[in-house]
């Protein structure tokens, strides 16, 4: 028996290697972006650039949620031509959203109109390279999903960084970006490629499974509800701070989003297994273990690296070196809780998300009523976190247990 757990488990950590190797890459060229932009827009310039970006994340939303039903969908016997029809169906509204959206979000957060147009703007593109991906997980090309993360993320930062090095503000920089991820869309389209012979020739079988927008819909207020839980604190601190303070707190958040994104290849691999009841129970205690145990190696690895905050990013964020840790555990923390919902959305139970919902309402009306200080709103936020994946992790597992001793399922 060990051999074959061994044989199992060899081709799980190559597929969790090369899709690490992937969002690594992409992940690392977003974090230079974010200290790179702090250093160059300044304290006073860079708390707009970072709450765009924010708001971009939020915008996101529906393409993650996208990606997670095309690869639950593809595990079900859906069609690729199918789920390609979903995918442009949601990108138009989308995009109809953001139109309506820009002005509101201008006057909320007191931003550039430009700046705004070209951070929104990238949702539909974003939605179509979400798309691809969905494709490639769900049909478990773990290598080429690496390959097409990797490049997302060069192909979105590259321009923008070459803007922000040329002395361009937040709102050429996030065109730059916007047009990055347009042509990494094209180039996820390429390759996953386009459905086989004997793929088109299953089309007309696979009308069952045909899918409408209503359930990207269900499963993007579970990504809405962690997005917002994870960035809505970069929102909120530009109305109760300073524009110095407010930077700080931004720059001290890319230490959260490293522990966030870095255990990322845990849930993409993991989830078409979380999506078959024989496998589901186990696939999920797998991925919420091994993300635990990352999440500790990373909040031990950002207080060993904190000193070399101010040498990165300026003596102007000196303050928050002894925080840094702090940010890496909420954003550890966060990572085992968006395990817990892309089990939740695997087998489409998403009305755990109010949990995550009433977690998000917690932590603003905090935030809002008493937090005046940047240890005070990173303490805040990280506790309310915590309280909601433990109990949000409990819940998932007890379900999934059950799940797995129903007659027919094996344990």
């Amino acid at each position: 028996m060990a051999g074959v757990s061994a044989v199992r488990r060899f081709p799980v950590v190559a597929d969790l290697t090369l899709v690490t190797a992937g969002a690594m890459t992409a992940n690392v060229a977003g974090y230079l972006l974010q200290l790179l932009a702090g250093r160059w827009l300044g304290v006073a310039g860079y708390s707009e650039f970072a709450s765009l970006l924010a708001v971009q994340l939020l915008c996101a939303v529906p393409a993650l949620a996208l990606q997670n039903v095309v690869a639950r969908e593809l595990v079900r016997g859906a069609s690729v031509a199918a789920l390609r029809g979903l995918q442009w169906r949601c990108a138009v509204i989308v995009a109809v959203v953001v139109a309506v959206l820009v002005p509101v979000v201008t006057g909320a957060l007191n931003v550039g109109v430009a700046a705004c147009a070209a951070a929104l703007g990238a949702a539909p593109a974003l939605v179509l390279l979400s798309g691809e991906q969905g494709v490639l997980q769900g049909g478990r090309r773990f290598r080429a999903l690496g390959v097409v993360l990797g490049a997302a993320g060069m192909l979105r930062v590259a321009p923008a960084l070459v803007v922000l090095a040329a002395g361009g503000g937040a709102a050429p920089a996030l065109g730059a970006a916007a047009v990055g991820l347009v042509v990494a869309a094209v180039v996820a389209r390429f390759v996953a490629g386009t459905p086989s012979s004997r793929s088109r020739a299953t089309d007309e079988d696979a009308v069952v499974h045909a899918i409408g927008v209503l359930p990207v819909l269900r499963a993007a207020q579970v990504q809405a509800a962690l997005m917002a839980l994870s960035s809505t604190d970069l929102i909120v601190v530009r109305m109760v701070l300073d524009d110095a303070d407010a930077s700080r707190y931004a720059l001290g958040t890319i230490a959260a989003k490293i522990a966030f994104w870095l255990p990322q290849a845990v849930g993409v691999v993991l989830y078409p297994r979380m999506a078959q009841p024989t496998h589901s129970a186990r696939a999920i205690r797998s991925a919420l273990a091994v993300l635990s145990g990352i999440g500790i190696v990373a909040v031990l690895c950002a207080a060993l690296a904190a000193p070399l905050a101010p040498l990165l990013a300026g003596q102007d964020y000196a303050p928050i070196e002894g925080l840094l840790w702090l940010f890496a555990l909420h954003g550890a923390i966060l990572a085992v809780l968006q395990g817990a919902m892309l089990s939740a959305i695997a087998v489409d139970r998403t009305a755990l998300a109010a949990l995550t919902w009433l977690g998000l309402g917690v932590e603003v009306t905090l935030m809002v009523s008493f937090a005046r200080s940047i240890p005070a709103l990173i303490t805040t936020v990280a506790s309310v976190a915590a309280v909601t994946t433990l109990v949000v992790a409990v819940i998932v597992l007890r379900t999934a247990d059950r799940d797995s001793s129903r007659p027919g399922n094996p344990a």
